[in-house]
């Protein structure tokens, strides 16, 4: 007989009941996208839907997924809602460029996301953690009582800040989290005019001083590029050798524009960082209601520190700390809903028969918030469990039902480089401290680009009894 206490389930929307009305979509989707979905997204391999004669295929299939993603990518195009949104921020970045633009600037960017060339970072990565845990032992012997999301938001900048832009980022690193909290609420939530796909000159409401928060952080790019430019002149031998300084040394005709310089470096630095921290907050939330699993990378911390072992071993020998972000990864996905739309007519069949015609131009949503949460997919699908994720169970996940860094040519540049980093933070974070719930812990996940918990994540962080 089993005795096990059931697992934790962290707080998410139930399945919505019912058809809704054109006007409660609209609702529910400028509120909160998560609420949307209904039980058949959690529950059938796909589903075709329409809304104001857009046609939507909902993709929950592995094998459909993969079709989409990898053996036909070609034919799929990023979906105009999702562009809408992201394009008056990024540009030209690379999380929405496409065609030769985006081919150009991935390929630029590639050496530095290489595993090898991430695995160079991880001294960095550990000393800006532990500068930043030493504003926790400023606080005292008394218990502190602090806002992770916002931490892990200010832990995780100052991370990119370091190994990326060598520290040189044209802002002041205390506020920058509000500063970022501030643009995802104006520009990152959808707004009734992009459900209507009107066109880009069509004022969105929503976004209404939007444009202010925006031109400050391009203004930041802009000092940012003018002040290493200026080192790359004056001081040609003490210039680093970082992300920023391969950028500035691709500007030109044969490489990249100074505008596409500058739309990548936007999106690193105001969205780079981000999607790491939500899910560093979503795991110190998820272990702190599972105190057993806990203990277990309390310990497996405190051998891996006591051996003496150099950071860049840590994600090789903290399988229980990356199981725990890999699972918090899983239930609340930083970004949850991947968009594409058919160019041209496409069809796929099951391995069991089954045909799915795609009709040209239909928007087909991959969504890693259904498909992480599927019940075809999962044993107890909304419950905390890091163990599916250690090495003697990860060969049973499919590799296209677990997408927090997206696959095929658009898989995530850094997803590497954020799994180290978040081994390293966690592991610098919870050898000294423990996170626990207060009265006030009680975060709802929302999307705006990313998941977030609203109205923040506040945490008694206390000093281990030794």
């Amino acid at each position: 007989m089993d005795t096990r206490p059931e697992p934790f389930e962290p707080p998410a929307p139930e399945p919505r009941v019912g058809i809704p009305s054109r006007l409660q979509i609209i609702r529910t989707v400028f509120r909160n996208p998560l609420e949307l979905w209904g039980e058949p997204s959690y529950t059938l391999p796909w589903i075709e839907t329409k809304f104001i004669n857009q046609r939507t295929l909902i993709v929950n299939d592995p094998g459909l997924i993969r079709h989409v993603l990898v053996e036909n990518a070609g034919n799929y195009e990023m979906a105009s809602v999702r562009q809408l949104i992201l394009r008056p921020i990024l540009r030209d970045g690379l999380l929405t460029a496409e065609g030769e633009v985006w081919k150009r600037s991935r390929k630029a960017m590639a050496p530095v996301f290489t595993p090898r060339h991430a695995k160079g970072f991880a001294g960095q990565m550990h000393r800006v953690a532990e500068e930043f845990v030493e504003r926790y032992e400023r606080a005292g012997s008394e218990p502190l009582v602090t806002n992770v999301a916002v931490d892990m938001t200010e832990l995780t900048f100052e991370i990119l800040a370091e190994t990326l832009f060598s520290g040189e980022i044209a802002v002041e690193k205390q506020g920058f989290a509000g500063n970022v909290e501030e643009l995802l609420h104006r520009m990152g939530r959808v707004d009734p005019m992009d459900l209507l796909v009107a066109p880009p000159w069509v004022p969105r409401l929503t976004r209404i001083g939007g444009k202010k928060v925006l031109n400050r952080f391009r203004g930041i790019v802009s000092e940012t590029m003018a002040q290493r430019r200026r080192r790359m002149t004056e001081e040609p031998e003490r210039v680093p050798n970082d992300f920023l300084t391969l950028l500035l040394q691709l500007e030109g005709p044969e490489g990249l524009s100074t505008s596409e310089i500058e739309d990548n470096i936007l999106t690193f630095i105001g969205a780079g960082h981000e999607t790491t921290a939500r899910a560093l907050a979503w795991t110190l939330y998820c272990i702190a209601n599972t105190p057993a699993y806990r203990e277990v990378m309390e310990r497996e911390i405190d051998e891996v520190m006591a051996s003496g072992a150099d950071p860049v071993e840590w994600l090789g020998r903290m399988p229980h700390v990356l199981a725990a972000f890999e699972e918090a990864l899983r239930l609340y996905p930083p970004a949850p809903s991947i968009n594409r739309a058919a160019i041209e007519e496409d069809e796929w069949t099951s391995p069991e028969g089954e045909y799915v015609r795609i009709e040209k131009g239909i928007t087909v949503l991959i969504m890693p918030w259904t498909l992480h949460r599927h019940e075809l997919h999962w044993q107890k699908p909304r419950a905390f469990m890091p163990e599916r994720f250690l090495p003697e169970n990860r060969e049973k996940i499919n590799r296209f039902q677990y997408l927090p860094f997206g696959a095929g040519p658009r898989v995530c540049i850094g997803a590497t480089f954020a799994l180290q980093e978040a081994v390293i933070a966690l592991g610098v974070l919870m050898h000294r401290f423990r996170f626990d719930l207060t009265e006030a812990t009680h975060p709802w996940p929302v999307q705006r680009l990313t998941t977030q918990p609203r109205g923040g994540l506040p945490m008694k962080v206390s000093v281990r009894a030794e």
